[in-house]
């Protein structure tokens, strides 16, 4: 069995961030990447912006490393290969190509897969998740020969491809199980902001609806909801979350929860085993706790502290990690811990009325998290206020002033 001595599984922002990373303070150790896509790195956060989607821009664009830099940083990258079992005693990682890699430090940069939608009919041909360059593709190609489409699932995926496709002169259906958008994190004024911004975009929200079965021959034609109603339509895009695909570590010594468990540093319970990206369940020194994040940034920027720390830096990571989407004339943004629980306090700002609504949440009497409804505006102060431990107490009635600015309290 052959080996390198840092051997990094997913080849998406985090672990390219992270060979980047090695090769500037190591310039002769060898770097392996192994990804279980057939392309080099490229853009997630394009696959579903319009100018890309709608063709508007050269699909070249999309990458974001050229094959050369492969060969001129001495990056070995493995193409189509998934990982399926991890021998973190012996240092061995096996592949679904029946080969395998020794390590001498390993990085897991594996990021999430697409929830699986357990209806009857999902096997149809015209059923899509957008997680890869490839479902994008079959997405973009669906488009041009569909009438109507339906979007399952209440979230960023669903709302950016319910303006993809009207873009496109779909008609659309969005089928969410709660009784407001994104139920989960927002409470019913956020929700109902984006429901009233997809209504005006001419996209159907169907709410408290679950889908029964997925009908039609080998292809789609239709959906039947619970309740009875029939839609028809030509392609379903399914967008209900995201999980760690995290089964082939079994019985290895890296220690998995929702994600895969890491300490501040990013290192696993196994020795020279390092996680980081979508993956990995961290220890966040700012909000305190062990946390997972689904971004663009955070993968990045973790990619760069784990590569710093496999090459013997010991730095911990520090982010205060943010996400934004615009749509349908509204914008969308989320900063720092948004769960919701029990032992927060949100403090409001600004209303449905006026079109501009956020939510402070306060933990322990410092702010923790942030959702913006067209005010992106706040979203820089906020990250220095969550970053800053600012205290809230004696200023709730500032933070409740949609008129205030949060800048001078920096």
């Amino acid at each position: 069995m052959r080996g390198a001595r840092y051997v990094i599984i997913g080849g998406g922002i985090a672990g390219t961030t992270a060979a980047e990373t090695i090769r500037k303070y190591d310039a002769d150790g060898s770097i392996a990447i192994v990804s279980d896509e057939p392309h080099r790195l490229y853009s997630r956060i394009m696959l579903s912006k319009p100018n890309f989607f709608l063709g508007k821009i050269p699909f070249e664009r999309i990458w974001l490393k050229p094959e050369s830099w492969y060969t001129e940083n001495r990056v070995e990258l493995l193409t189509g290969i998934k990982a399926t079992a991890l021998d973190a005693a012996n240092k061995t990682v096996s592949f679904s190509d029946g080969e395998g890699l020794r390590y001498e430090k390993l990085l897991l940069a594996i990021g999430g897969c697409a929830r699986p939608w357990r209806v009857g009919g999902v096997e149809k041909s015209g059923v899509y998740y957008l997680r890869t360059l490839d479902e994008a593709k079959a997405i973009i190609a669906a488009v041009k020969t569909s009438r109507r489409a339906v979007a399952i699932g209440g979230g960023f995926v669903s709302f950016e491809m319910c303006e993809m496709m009207r873009l496109a002169g779909l008609e659309v259906v969005v089928i969410i199980r709660e009784p407001h958008y994104w139920d989960s994190l927002l409470d019913e004024t956020s929700g109902r902001m984006i429901e009233a911004a997809l209504e005006k975009g001419g996209v159907r929200v169907a709410k408290n609806a679950e889908v029964s079965a997925v009908t039609g021959g080998s292809s789609v034609d239709g959906i039947v909801l619970k309740d009875g109603e029939r839609l028809s339509c030509e392609m379903v895009v399914v967008g209900i979350g995201v999980r760690c695909p995290s089964s082939w570590l079994a019985g290895s010594g890296v220690n998995v929860n929702r994600g895969i468990l890491v300490n501040e540093y990013l290192e696993t319970s196994a020795a020279d085993v390092w996680a980081a990206g979508d993956s990995a369940e961290f220890n966040d020194l700012i909000l305190g706790g062990h946390i997972q994040l689904g971004n663009w940034v955070n993968a990045q920027m973790q990619g760069r502290a784990a590569g710093l720390n496999m090459v013997g830096k010991r730095e911990p990571f520090r982010l205060v990690s943010f996400y934004t989407t615009q749509g349908f004339g509204m914008t969308i943004a989320f900063v720092g811990d948004v769960r919701p629980a029990a032992d927060r306090l949100i403090i409001p700002r600004g209303s449905f009325g006026v079109g501009s609504y956020g939510r402070i949440i306060v933990k322990d009497g410092e702010i923790v998290g942030a959702t913006l409804m067209n005010r992106t505006q706040e979203l820089s102060p906020l990250s220095k206020l969550i970053e800053r431990d600012f205290l809230v107490r004696g200023h709730e009635r500032e933070l409740a002033d949609p008129h205030f600015d949060l800048k001078r309290f920096l």
